[in-house]
């Protein structure tokens, strides 16, 4: 809601909400956001009467309701040319089918707020089923929601690119069962924007990342040497994509969201996934659960903000994730990662003797 409410002043808001539900969101774009028109939507008709009446507090902007499918009014939206500066998609499943639509429904530098309860797939746990709905690889990978969202965004991007306009991701984030993501959808693609399309490989075995763009894809590097047989063999890499390996915020707009954030009516929920959300540029895309050094290093985790801190000073790009909690991004080589965990390790161990 604080986004829109950002959009709305800008100018006036109009905004398609196509799985409105029982309306309650289309409601607070309306009363909290100022929306001047809200077309609620739902494929249930027998949700209608109940949309309609909870829309009826809505006396100053234009309040459509519909009862259609969401392929049936986003295609409706295209031949009639009708465009808004919000569109919401709160889906139950994989969207992907709707996102070609539901782009041309967003007016240029509008928004695009997708939502996905596609977990199995885009998690990793059925690869199936990822390659049918998301047209990608998605393997298990410790940052497993994180995933799920640059496979959501490497979809949207992918639809843009091809009707020939861009995107730039405002904020995303995950409570583990849905994954959404808000889009900016702008008239062309910006400068070498393509190599925000990529793969992520993950070792299994040693715990290391590696990052590639499709567009300077090469030999991945070898990572660590296998034992008995495989003696001396690089060990096989779990690859994920093609997804966004580019930044998941937009830092400046998240600072203003925090800023309406600070009024009485925001909840604290609100304000505290702000806030880690702001600490995170969501760059680059390697993650790793402080949980996972310490069972690579036996012994107890380090701080997560120490760790953060000593890579920072070792001239290493170093976040904790907003996405995830209790995970460490950066971009540092793996053997740094853990020589620096492993030392903060020992220091703590030490002081509390």
């Amino acid at each position: 809601m604080l986004l829109a409410r950002m959009l709305a002043g800008q100018g006036p808001l109009r905004v398609l909400d196509g799985m409105a539900g029982c309306g309650i969101r289309a409601l607070r774009y309306g009363l909290e956001a100022g929306a001047s028109e809200v077309w609620a939507n739902d494929a249930d008709p027998n949700r209608l009467p109940l949309l309609e009446s909870n829309l009826q507090p809505l006396v100053g902007a234009r309040v459509r309701t519909t009862a259609l499918t969401a392929q049936a009014l986003l295609a409706g939206c295209l031949q009639r040319q009708e465009r808004f500066e919000l569109v919401d998609l709160d889906a139950f499943g994989c969207p992907t089918s709707l996102v070609p639509l539901a782009l041309e429904a967003v007016s240029f530098g509008g928004v695009l707020y997708l939502a996905s309860t596609d977990g199995r797939s885009s998690t990793g746990h059925d690869r199936s089923a990822a390659i049918r709905h998301w047209g990608a690889a998605a393997r298990a990978h410790p940052a497993s929601w994180e995933l799920a969202l640059r496979l959501q965004l490497g979809a949207v991007a992918r639809a843009a690119w091809a009707m020939g306009r861009g995107i730039e991701p405002l904020f995303s984030y995950s409570e583990g069962r849905t994954f959404r993501t808000a889009v900016r959808v702008v008239r062309l693609c910006a400068s070498r924007e393509e190599e925000q399309l990529g793969l992520v490989a993950l070792c299994h075995r040693c715990g290391d990342q590696q990052v590639q763009s499709l567009l300077r894809l090469r030999q991945w590097q070898p990572c660590c040497r296998g034992t008995g047989e495989a003696a001396g063999e690089p060990s096989p890499l779990a690859i994920s994509g093609p997804l966004w390996i580019g930044p998941l915020q937009e830092p400046g707009l998240l600072d203003q969201m925090a800023a309406l954030a600070m009024e009485p009516e925001v909840g604290r929920v609100a304000l505290k996934l702000l806030a880690a959300l702001a600490a995170d540029p969501g760059a680059p895309a390697r993650c790793w659960p402080t949980a996972d050094l310490a069972r690579r290093l036996k012994q107890g985790p380090p701080r997560l903000d120490l760790l953060v801190e000593a890579l920072r000073s070792q001239g290493a790009q170093a976040w904790p994730s907003g996405v995830m909690a209790g995970q460490l991004r950066s971009d540092a080589p793996w053997p740094q990662i853990l020589q620096t965990a492993r030392d903060l390790a020992a220091r703590a161990t030490a002081t509390a003797r």
